[in-house]
This record gives C-alpha cells, sequence and structure tokens, in this order.
C-alpha cells in the first residue's frame, strides 16, 4: 500500500511539472517581451504555475456552485490509501492540469486539417 501511495504521489507531481512545462511554453508562443528595461520581470515557470493556481480555483469556484445550484451530495472527502482528497479540489486540479494539454491537442487538430 505505501508503494502504491508513492507511485500515485510521483505521477501527480510528473504530471504537475509536465502541465507547468506546457504552459510556459504556450506563454512563450503567445507574448513576446516588450517590457522596458528596468522593470522587474517574473519568470515564466513563476507565471505558469499562477496560472495553474488560478485556473484550478476558478473551476473550483465553478464546481461548488454547480454543485450548491443543483443541490447535489457529495461526499466530504475521498480517500485514496491514506490521502483524504476533497472532490471537487481533486477534480478541479486534475482538470487545470490537463488543460494545457487539450489545448495543444485542438491546436494540433486544426493545423492538420
Amino acid at each position: 500500500m505505501k508503494i502504491g501511495l508513492l507511485l500515485f504521489i510521483l505521477i501527480v507531481i510528473m504530471l504537475v511539472v509536465l502541465s507547468i512545462r506546457e504552459r510556459v511554453r504556450l506563454m512563450n508562443r503567445r507574448n513576446k517581451e516588450w517590457d522596458v528595461i528596468g522593470e522587474a520581470k517574473t519568470s515564466p515557470m513563476s507565471r505558469a504555475l499562477t496560472g495553474l493556481v488560478g485556473t484550478a480555483g476558478g473551476i473550483y469556484l465553478s464546481l461548488v456552485l454547480m454543485q450548491t445550484f443543483l443541490e447535489l451530495e457529495l461526499p466530504t472527502n475521498v480517500q485514496l490509501g491514506s490521502i483524504g482528497l476533497e472532490p471537487l479540489a481533486a477534480a478541479s486540479i486534475a482538470i487545470a492540469i490537463l488543460q494545457p494539454f487539450a489545448i495543444r491537442f485542438l491546436s494540433l487538430a486544426k493545423r492538420r486539417r
């Protein structure tokens, strides 16, 4: 059971790192550096991590509002081994991690037409 938990944590960390890397790549492709000299600059990684957390937070708020509006009864915690997760928070993080890969997939699908 400990190996399964360790494997789960390593997979989640790997997915977060890959998602941040993909977000950095997308931001570098979209944004040109037009900053004047002397202004403080944030690193692409910090902007990508901020975007990941912000996206996950927005998704979480939307899911909570939808759950409240639809009056859905969800469990307060879901156990994955020895880790207890709140279902809406886990879903929002998972969606935010997968979002840049979905954007890349859609852009590749558009190019192939």
